[in-house]
């Protein structure tokens, strides 16, 4: 049997090829953590994981990337080994948005650029459109950067409220490693074995009689805080970065079964295109940055290089102007 330190210890020699530090930073109900490549001065980039992932997702991805780049992933609130959000609290897209801003604050960055996967990129595409000055360039990695819906609120509320008083009677269930991981394949079929390790480095816990997961599980329930596909445009509008989508051929959209998703789907790529984003079509799944990256790291590499070629700030542009 393998134990959680083992298997962290295997999975970290075998992917990390640049020096990496963990990020932490105090927040009101907790910490935020994370992890940081590159040095203090690199470029910055800001990587977000997709729903029930963790900042590990970038694992295999990030060492792919320019060495001169500062990538800062985080671990969102209530996934990995960030804090919980307080009890009774709900799980919502604007409250993430505000955990970037406050840690966009802790990092002192002025401009830089965000690499989003899944639910990662819809809280980029708010991101970008609330603070459209901030955000230089923006890859949405299998995601639209916003998620649309017209489902009548009142029952996306109720059904909200009830899971949150049913989640509130449940005890934390205790794993033992080859179960956790197991579930987690089930799960998520876009994942590989070696991906699911990769998770599970900072997704799982020990404890006594075997391991929990340390994500929270109220982040299952029905999101209560829902955008229509009009407000969704409108927030779109207001993004100034250039943007790259790349969609998977066995990604999200293939999760999308109703006509009603795929043409609000349409209809926000078009909005990238008419704002002069790009979007492409990789061959993989999902989880094709973590799974085989190298489909789509020069893809990134391109696209934020020609965006910003060199990345000086405005007081070293007008130093050469003197």
């Amino acid at each position: 049997m393998q134990t959680l330190k083992g298997v962290r210890h295997l999975m970290t020699s075998a992917t990390m090829k640049q020096a990496v530090s963990e990020f932490n930073m105090p927040v009101p109900w907790g910490e935020i953590r994370g992890k940081v490549w590159g040095p203090d001065h690199g470029r910055p980039i800001l990587c977000l994981h997709g729903w029930a992932d963790n900042c590990g997702t970038f694992n295999t991805l990030i060492p792919l990337l320019p060495k001169e780049w500062k990538c800062v992933a985080v671990d969102m609130a209530g996934h990995g080994l960030s804090s919980h959000r307080p009890p009774g609290v709900f799980y919502s897209f604007p409250a993430y948005v505000a955990d970037i801003r406050r840690v966009i604050g802790a990092l002192q960055w002025k401009r830089f650029s965000i690499i989003g996967h899944s639910m990662g990129g819809n809280v980029a595409g708010i991101f970008s459109a609330l603070y459209p000055e901030m955000v230089e360039s923006v890859v949405l990695l299998d995601s639209y950067g916003f998620l649309p819906t017209d489902t009548e609120l009142h029952t996306v509320i109720r059904q909200g409220f009830e899971g949150m008083l049913e989640f509130e009677k449940k005890k934390e269930k205790v794993y033992t490693y080859e179960n956790a991981l197991m579930r987690l394949l089930a799960a998520n079929p876009s994942l590989s074995e070696q991906s699911a390790h990769i998770l599970l480095e900072r997704g799982l816990s020990q404890v006594e009689g075997g391991v929990v997961f340390t994500r929270d599980f109220r982040i299952n329930l029905k999101n209560v805080v829902r955008v229509s596909l009009e407000q969704s445009l409108e927030l779109q509008s207001r993004i100034q970065a250039r943007v790259l989508v790349v969609l998977t051929e066995e990604g999200f959209e293939k999760m999308f079964s109703e006509p009603q998703q795929k043409t609000f789907t349409s209809t926000l790529l078009q909005g990238y295109k008419d704002q002069s984003g790009m979007v492409v079509n990789v061959p993989g799944d999902h989880h094709v940055h973590l799974n085989t990256p190298e489909t789509v790291a020069q893809l990134v590499i391109d696209f934020l290089q020609k965006e910003a070629p060199s990345h000086s700030t405005a007081e070293d542009t007008q130093a050469a102007k003197l």
